[in-house]
């Protein structure tokens, strides 16, 4: 993963490599100005030539992934050449926001139906301005605007790629609607194949073999009775598919030696894996719903920042990635959107950057009634420490002697807990802790390359 590099001024440079970053410390040229995503400032130089730099975007419910890439023109007439510089993936909390709004839904309502202090509705006196969206969908675009304008200050960013992928959830409900019934809807088409590889997870969902072709299969088969939709598809490997036929879905789990043979082999459990099966074919849309309904925003969004945003699809995408052997993850797939002819160095670590927050103003901890529980302290720093600091703590002996780096979590009494990524340490004085890095809602886990984990281990932060 390259490094940020800025002048001395805080203007950004072109990123450089690890080597030459610990090469311009250790001759003292230049210092850390942060360590996540690692930054180095410069303290003899102003200015100097930049690279045309691309930032690649692939929005997603849960995670979106970021690719930030070198482009070269080519002689040959297939595109320009992509050189990886760093891939992020952003894990999204639109999830724990939606909780917490339906949790604080239920306490104002209890308050309203009890005998206490009377609440008006807020549904009665609000109104939404064009273009609003729920405040867990809000968070997705701001959260992704936010990382675009960081990177923008760390590096000579000169355009944008995003992925402007389309679910039509009215196709993948109902594939065989057609005519004025699917007239009423808004979106044009999306292969339902795509949406059961991301549902099951591209691997075959009743044996868990990966890496192998898949066939669509129908849970409960057509000469049963059972409909092209969504709901009542799957995938499969060739062995399940053919074995399966017609027979019901608790039948082939009970009566198949084949298919128990397979599960043997993937250490799964017959009855674990029928139940996932079943679990899963009620999983909602919301996923696709979410996507669908921040894309625009996110474009227009992006359109704001005065660099130019080219859009592609979800298919050339794929395209790209099949083309040239590249896996699928959410970063590598930032970097495959749009036209260009190859793709160098993707096998660069990823950085995942988890949102966490920056806390609450909620003083009281309620029970799931409304009642308090328990009270948290009224001042957010502790002996100079807050929570969701990175800081580095050496304790020379006892119980816990060892160095331990993470995500703190402060304490009235001035003994911390530290989120490593061998789990959390608690009991640590705030006396062994020095800050990294202030918090800054946001936890980082960096993700090594293939060669990397050949010979160790990651470097982490929860």
């Amino acid at each position: 993963m390259a490094v940020f590099v800025r002048d001395k001024h805080k203007r950004p440079l072109m990123p450089c490599s690890e080597k030459r970053a610990r090469l311009l410390l250790a001759r003292g040229r230049a210092v850390v100005h942060k360590r996540y995503p690692f930054t180095i400032r410069l303290k003899d130089r102003v200015g100097g030539d930049t690279q045309p730099l691309r930032l690649g975007i692939d929005p997603g419910s849960k995670t979106t992934g970021l690719a930030l890439m070198r482009e070269t023109d080519s002689t040959e007439s297939d595109g320009p050449q992509r050189h990886v510089l760093c891939l992020f993936d952003l894990v999204h909390r639109g999830y724990q926001i939606k909780k917490s709004l339906e949790q604080r839904r239920g306490f104002r309502r209890r308050r309203r139906s009890k005998n206490l202090r009377y609440r008006a509705p807020r549904f009665n006196n609000r109104t939404k301005p064009k273009g609003w969206l729920a405040p867990s969908l809000q968070h997705r675009v701001d959260t992704v605007m936010a990382w675009v304008e960081r990177l923008s200050k760390l590096a000579p960013v000169t355009a944008i790629s995003q992925e402007l992928v389309r679910f039509d959830t009215q196709k993948l409900d109902n594939p065989e609607i057609s005519g004025v019934e699917y007239q009423q809807g808004t979106l044009l088409g999306y292969e339902v194949r795509e949406y059961l590889l991301a549902k099951w997870g591209r691997e075959c969902a009743y044996c868990g073999t990966g890496d192998t072709p898949l066939e669509i299969e129908h849970v409960v088969p057509r000469s049963r009775g059972g409909s092209n939709r969504v709901s009542n598809l799957t995938l499969s490997c060739h062995p399940c598919n053919q074995a399966k036929g017609s027979l019901p879905l608790a039948d082939f789990f009970s009566r198949d030696k084949g298919l128990r043979k397979r599960l043997k082999a993937n250490g799964l459990s017959a009855d674990a894996r029928l139940e996932r099966v079943q679990r899963q074919l009620k999983q909602p849309l919301r996923d696709a719903s979410a996507v669908n309904a921040t894309r625009w925003a996110l474009f227009n969004a992006l359109k704001t920042t005065g660099l130019p945003v080219a859009v592609a699809s979800g298919g050339r995408t794929k395209y790209n990635r099949q083309r040239l052997g590249i896996p699928k993850t959410h970063a590598l797939d930032a970097a495959c959107v749009g036209a260009f002819g190859w793709l160098h160095d993707w096998t660069a670590s990823t950085l995942t950057i988890k949102c966490t927050g920056r806390g609450n103003y909620q003083r009281t901890r309620l029970t799931k009634y409304g009642f308090p529980r328990g009270y948290l302290m009224r001042q957010k720093q502790v002996r100079g420490f807050q929570t969701g600091d990175i800081v580095k703590a050496v304790v020379p002996s006892g119980k816990k002697a060892g160095t331990y780096t993470g995500r703190v979590a402060v304490r009235k009494t001035g003994s911390f807990n530290i989120q490593t990524d061998q789990g959390a340490v608690q009991g640590i004085s705030h006396k062994h802790c020095t800050v990294i890095q202030r918090g800054d809602g946001y936890g980082y886990h960096l993700t090594p390359t293939i060669h990397q984990l050949k010979g160790g281990a990651g470097q982490a932060v929860a």
